[in-house]
């Protein structure tokens, strides 16, 4: 049986005064990349008469795909290359924006339900320079037993993409049929992720549920999927052989240094050539946002975690002593806030809210017991790691956290600056 980690989704909502939310599973801290896959965002069933659907203004991207895959609903592309293309249920857009492309998207007035993925690939060091392209495929539905199958990238069971890819890659569409198991053959090479839009579906016996991403290593030959549900499973599995470069991903500019997000900012913001214009969108394009005050590192994926050695067993005839049971900490949803527990007991907080996509932290508190201990160290090592895992960006309001900061640049890259609107909106937030 595959060994396969279950990575959940966090809500996100996309800017903006029609601003609707995602499900993103790529990237977190526990996975930046799946194959070259370096972004995941899972959203609907969305009722457009609601929540108003999807109007996404013009904005730009370098260094990767889109890759653009409906379940229903219809979205009007237009791009700087010229396209002008609708995005419909199990057909693929796929948009290459190497050294800068911009793009729009819309949900049409037809459009009811919308309900979709869209992923990301980020373009190898020696193609991430790529000229602008689009291309369209639909692929064929494929019926096997227990399943039914639309490859829109690479190959499986037989069926296989006609799309050009940078790197070795997999993106399929699999609709198991009630309580079916089915398995595939897979290629050893390549990493895989499962995930699952509705229905309880189990990768390798591990199960998932609506929204969740399952990973599973390279140097499995086959896949096994069995749908735990009495009505048909929708997933998407995607695959490829493991992304050795590490990226740097901010807003919507893949790079490897920071310089590289810098320039194409300035680019952007000064309306230089590199990304063209988006002609027939009814509107001004979006803003770039303030960039950090710090160093934006680039990130790959971090070494897959193996369990500590069992400790030695105590030499004959020496007297084993329990010691103290080492400090924990949790995040209370509840109570916006991380605790850290000593023996079961809170011995320190530190307190948030959050404000969009940013986790605004403005207290940070140890009980006197527990001073001179480093408690409040590991407590904030813990929350901001735990942002980062969550895909969501850290506001320093709180003294510790700041300072903490100062010496922890990893956290840099998603750290963003205390400004007035930043803590006028807190003062409302607490009342």
């Amino acid at each position: 049986m595959s060994d396969v980690d279950v990575l959940s989704p966090r809500d996100v909502p996309l800017g903006g005064p029609r601003a609707m939310t995602v499900r993103r599973t790529l990237p977190q801290r526990a996975r930046t990349l799946i194959g070259a896959w370096c972004f995941a965002d899972h959203y609907g069933p969305d009722d457009i008469a609601e929540t108003g659907g999807m109007d996404v203004a013009p904005h730009p991207h370098t260094g990767l795909q889109t890759v653009s895959w409906l379940f229903s609903g219809e979205i009007e592309h237009r791009d700087s290359l010229g396209s002008h293309a609708y995005v419909r249920p199990g057909e693929l857009n796929l948009m290459t924006g190497g050294l800068g492309i911009s793009h729009s998207e819309v949900s049409t007035p037809r459009t009811t339900v919308l309900h979709g993925v869209q992923l990301w690939v980020a373009l190898p060091e020696e193609h991430r320079r790529a000229e602008r392209d689009f291309q369209h495929y639909v692929p064929e539905p494929l019926r096997i037993e227990g399943a039914e199958i639309r490859v829109f990238l690479g190959s499986l069971a037989g069926q296989e993409s006609p799309v050009p890819t940078f790197t070795p890659l997999l993106g399929a569409e699999i609709v198991l049929e009630p309580r079916a198991t089915v398995t595939f053959a897979v290629d050893p090479g390549f990493e895989h992720g499962l995930l699952v839009d509705h229905g309880d579906v189990r990768l390798a016996g591990t199960l998932l549920r609506p929204a969740e991403l399952g990973y599973v290593q390279t140097g499995t030959a086959s896949l096994t999927l069995v749908n735990e549900s009495d009505d048909p499973a929708r997933t998407v599995l995607l695959g490829g052989t493991p992304f050795e470069e590490q990226i740097v991903m901010w807003w919507n500019f893949i790079g490897r240094s920071h310089e590289d997000i810098v320039r194409a900012r300035e680019d952007w913001a000064n309306a230089s050539d590199r990304f063209g214009t988006v002609e027939g969108y009814p509107g001004d394009r979006l803003p770039a946002p303030v960039l950090p005050h710090a160093t934006i590192s680039p990130r790959g994926n971090p070494p897959r975690r193996r369990p500590a050695p069992a400790p030695a067993p105590a030499p004959e005839g020496h007297l084993m002593t329990e010691s103290p049971a080492a400090p924990t900490v949790e995040r209370n949803d509840a109570r916006h806030r991380y605790e850290i527990l000593v023996d079961g007991k809170r011995a320190g907080l530190t307190a948030y809210r959050d404000r969009g996509e940013q986790r605004v932290f403005f207290h940070t508190e140890v009980d006197d017991a527990f001073a001179g201990q480093g408690l409040a160290s590991q407590l904030v090592e813990y929350a901001l790691t735990d942002v980062r895992d969550l895909g969501m960006r850290i506001v320093p309001v709180c003294p510790y956290v700041a300072k903490f900061l100062k010496k922890h640049d990893e956290f840099a890259d998603i750290t963003d600056p205390v400004t007035p609107e930043v803590l006028a909106w807190l003062d409302t937030e607490l009342g």
